[in-house]
């Protein structure tokens, strides 16, 4: 066994340490104060290595949010038969998510980012929001196999329909964003969805 230290371990460690440093800064700075050079002192690291890894701070930022989120890790809807109850679990986990005090100034800087770089729009759609909507697709897919929907449903619409006034309410501060609140958006938009 050799004493010298693994570099692919060093790496690993360093790239864990930025992202957490990124996402611990952009919640306490916000993001139009968050810096390269910040995240770079605070993870222990030189900038030119965060460059290396990164073209822009949206980009870690993004990343950042992967790793907490567990990229590659997403897994179907819940499926017990109950699509009503189904949805509202997810939301209720959405809401939970964007209203936690540690990341929606974070969360809501790297939307902001995304509509400004296109780059980094491209890749939040085809890391995250892509896969996820069609994880929401299958879900409703299921339901109209079930007979739960309208069989000449658009899903995409569908699925707009259901998360988009969550996510649109978090954003635009239009009103509390309570589990009462995606209980009632998701008995409207069924109402509207069924056969």
């Amino acid at each position: 066994m050799s004493g010298s230290p693994d570099p692919s371990r060093r790496s690993e460690t360093a790239r864990r340490a930025i992202l957490a440093a990124a996402l611990d800064l952009a919640g306490k700075l916000g993001y139009a104060k968050l810096s390269i050079e910040g995240i770079a002192h605070a993870a222990g690291v030189g900038k030119q290595t965060i460059y290396r890894w990164w073209p822009s701070k949206g980009s870690l930022l993004f990343d950042a949010f992967l790793t907490l989120a567990g990229e590659g890790e997403a897994a179907a809807l819940p499926d017990t038969g109950d699509l009503a109850a189904d949805l509202k679990l997810v939301l209720h986990a959405t809401i939970t998510e964007l209203t936690d005090p540690r990341y929606d100034r974070p969360m809501r800087a790297l939307h902001t980012e995304i509509v400004h770089d296109p780059a980094l729009a491209a890749d939040y759609a085809s890391r995250l929001d892509g896969p996820m909507r069609e994880l929401k697709k299958a879900r409703l897919r299921s339901a109209q196999e079930a007979g739960e929907l309208a069989t000449d449903l658009d899903l995409d619409v569908a699925v707009d329909l259901l998360f988009g006034p969550v996510l649109n309410r978090w954003l635009q501060h239009t009103g509390p964003l309570t589990p009462d609140y995606a209980d009632r958006v998701v008995d409207t938009a069924l109402r509207g969805l069924r056969p």
